[in-house]
C-alpha cells in the first residue's frame, strides 16, 4: 500500500490550487474604513543650494527666542554642575563605613581621632 492515497493527494493539490487563487485576488485589508490619501500640499522642498537658508554675504538674523533659549539651556546646566557638586554622599558604602567605624569606636578597638 502506498504512503499517500493517490485521491487525498489530488484533493491536497485541488485545496492548495484554491486557495492561492483566491489569496491573490481579494486582498483583504485590516480596516473597515478605505484609505483616504493624505495629501496636504506638496512634500518637497527644492534645495536652495545656502546654509540654514542664509544666503552667502548676508548676515544672519536672530530670532527672538534664539538668546533667551541659549542663555537659558547654558544657565541651567551650570546650575546643574554646580548642584551635582554638593551633592551630599548618600552611598551604602559610605553609610557602612562610618557605621564600622562608630561600633569599632564604642567597642574600644578603634580609636576616636577626635581625641587627640
Amino acid at each position: 500500500m502506498p504512503a499517500v492515497r493517490p485521491n487525498t493527494a489530488v484533493r491536497a493539490t485541488r485545496a492548495l490550487q484554491q486557495h492561492q487563487s483566491k489569496s491573490t485576488t481579494s486582498a483583504r485589508s485590516f480596516s473597515a474604513t478605505p484609505r483616504a490619501p493624505a495629501s496636504h500640499g506638496p512634500q518637497y522642498d527644492p534645495p536652495t543650494g545656502w546654509l540654514f537658508g542664509v544666503k552667502p554675504g548676508e548676515k544672519y538674523q536672530k530670532e527672538g527666542w534664539e538668546t533667551p533659549f541659549f542663555y537659558g539651556f547654558c544657565g541651567s546646566l551650570a546650575v546643574a554642575a554646580i548642584a551635582y557638586g554638593f551633592k551630599p554622599d548618600t552611598s551604602i558604602q559610605t553609610w557602612a563605613l562610618e557605621e564600622a567605624r562608630r561600633r569599632l569606636e564604642a567597642e574600644g578597638i578603634l580609636e576616636d581621632p577626635e581625641k587627640k
